[in-house]
This record gives C-alpha cells, structure tokens and sequence, in this order.
C-alpha cells in the first residue's frame, strides 16, 4: 500500500493503554508515505510543506484543520511565512499509531490538491 491507498483509510478511535508502535513496525508504515517525513525519537511524524507566500500556507494550514476535524485526529501545525509545519501523534498513547499515517497521507494529498506539485 502506498500514500495514495492510506490517504484513502479512515482514522478510527484509539483506546488508551494501546502500546505506541517502535521499530520495524514503524519502519513498514514510514515506507507508506510520501518524501519528506520524519519519525522523530519513535514518537511523532514531522513534515514541513514550503510555499510561494503567507497567504498559500494560511490556506493549506486551513487544509489541513478540516481534514483534522473530519478525522477527529489533530495534528500539531506551525504556520510561518513560507511554510506550514505538521507534526503527528496520537496523545492518547503518547506515540505512533496507524492513524497518525493515515493522517499524514491525507496531509500530502491536500497538498497535492491545492499545489499540483
């Protein structure tokens, strides 16, 4: 399965008391997403989106915001002049889930969509 196939899954509720994935686990789903993302210390993803301006990060960030909404699964977004950061993880767990790559997927199609890049 590729980026394009998880962008298409639902993120569903995560029970507390779910271990966290590590290792190859996490190594299998890194595989699955688009360039640019980082798992950080096995804890979060971390992707940072570069734009021509302000106003087209504003308007990806506010992208991204419906989609979180949506899924019920709210990433952490860093708006700065050119650039919109995102990092994911699921509190609950304090760590990396399936939904959280869902979530990234669908974070790089919105991009796709907006920018055609």
């Amino acid at each position: 399965m590729g980026s394009k196939e998880l962008a298409k899954k639902t993120c569903t509720p995560c029970a507390a008391g779910i271990a966290p994935m590590k290792g190859d686990a996490l190594k299998e789903w890194e595989l699955q997403l688009g360039e640019g993302w980082a798992i950080v210390e096995e804890h979060h993803l971390e992707k940072e989106y570069r734009f021509k301006n302000f106003l087209q990060a504003l308007e990806f960030t506010n992208d991204i915001g419906k989609i979180a909404e949506a899924e019920g699964h709210h990433p952490e977004i860093t708006l700065s002049w050119g650039k919109v950061k995102v990092m994911i993880w699921t509190h609950k767990i304090g760590g990396l889930a399936a939904n959280d790559f869902i979530l990234a997927a669908k974070c790089d199609t919105a991009y796709l969509i907006r920018h055609g890049t």
